[in-house]
């Protein structure tokens, strides 16, 4: 097991390793309280919630379970079940030194984390990440929120969970679809800050793709090391820690005008956005001569190997994405503030970029 410590008020652990969903004293360690919610989804719940709910029971004979199970999905990041949650909190007796146990991908710890910050003002929240995705991006630094029909993430609050536990076994039975979207995560990470890891990824793509365990470990490991120091240092967004959204906004853009149906075949899931969004921050970059075209080419080459989507899907109108990126939670006094880059492991802020540019690249992507 490895241990990345993300710094904070208060801080916390991200615990990574096999098995951990079936220690129950290292679960049932951050439950200050006699009340627990475990929240899940229909897809997660099946495979873990029962083992879950053994293991802390039997680590906490006094502990009052309940069980809560969302529609897996998007789609489902809804306030109508952000509702259905605080009432599976009301109806257990959930006092202020409850603990909500977030036990899926990012839709369960995004709406699981956000009752916990609702509920009384403020509950803890314990992130179980069952998904890449989740492990090495959303279940860390305490981003909280669910979605509206005009934007993704709009309604949310910052909520820093009071501990992290991937269990890297759980990545077994993760769709390979699901295993790729979340290495769009993880290549963010080499993107953004870090050229080495990088070129490490380009290296072990296939041990990635194959869901090894030793690469899977040490991708997961480097990818919270490099976001707990960033969220450490800027836990609520006001500086640097909006460049671990490059690739986001144009992203989350797509994710809307979608609808949020990235459950079905036809539609993109948010690390498939991401992949897209992050070659058009790139080729943007390239357009406004702030970066070599060669680095794009690199980033579009290793996304391609990890058989990620490089390109808007057909149909979408280039008007409505922007429409979609005026929202973005970025932008300031009107502004599209985007993240960009200057090459590999240089990202930057743009706080003014240019609409016109922004427009015409969504046209031809």
């Amino acid at each position: 097991m490895r241990t990345v410590r993300v710094a904070g008020d208060p801080p916390y652990p991200i615990d990574i390793g096999p098995g951990l969903l079936r220690d129950g004293a290292r679960l049932a360690g951050h439950a200050r309280g006699r009340h627990a919610l475990l929240l899940s989804d229909d897809h997660v719940a099946p495979l873990y919630a029962e083992a879950v709910a053994a293991a802390l029971r039997e680590a906490r004979p006094d502990l009052r379970l309940a069980v809560h199970v969302m529609p897996a999905g998007e789609s489902h990041k809804t306030l109508a079940s952000f509702a259905a949650a605080i009432d599976a909190l009301a109806a257990l007796g959930a006092t202020r030194d409850a603990t909500v146990y977030a036990l899926g991908g990012g839709v369960v710890g995004d709406l699981a984390g956000f009752a916990a910050a609702c509920w009384m003002r403020g509950i803890d929240c314990v992130q179980l990440p069952t998904t890449l995705l989740a492990m090495v991006d959303s279940s860390v630094g305490g981003k909280t929120a669910v979605d509206i029909p005009r934007g993704k993430n709009l309604v949310g609050a910052f909520h820093p969970p009071r501990a992290v536990i991937a269990d890297t076994t759980t990545l077994h039975t993760l769709p390979a679809r699901e295993l790729r979207a979340g290495l769009a995560e993880v290549v963010k990470y080499g993107a953004l800050g870090d050229p080495l890891f990088f070129a490490w990824l380009e290296a072990e793509r296939d041990a990635l793709l194959a869901g090894e365990d030793r690469a899977l470990a040490e991708a997961i490991a480097r990818s919270c090391e490099h976001k707990a120091a960033i969220v450490g240092r800027d836990p609520l967004e006001q500086g640097e820690r909006a460049l671990l959204n490059l690739g986001h906004t144009f992203g989350h853009a797509i994710e809307a005008e979608q609808g949020y149906a990235g459950d079905g075949r036809d539609a993109l899931v948010h690390g498939e956005a991401v992949a897209v969004g992050m070659v058009l921050a790139a080729r943007l970059s390239t357009t406004l001569g702030l970066a070599p075209a060669a680095d794009t080419a690199r980033l579009e080459r290793l996304l391609h190997a990890f058989d990620l989507p490089t390109r808007i899907p057909a149909g979408l109108d280039p008007e409505a994405l922007l429409a979609r990126m005026r929202l973005d939670k970025k932008n300031l006094a009107g502004r599209l503030r985007l993240v960009l880059w200057r090459g590999i492991g240089q990202a930057e802020i743009v706080p003014d970029a240019d609409e016109s540019r922004v427009l015409d690249l969504l046209r031809d992507a």
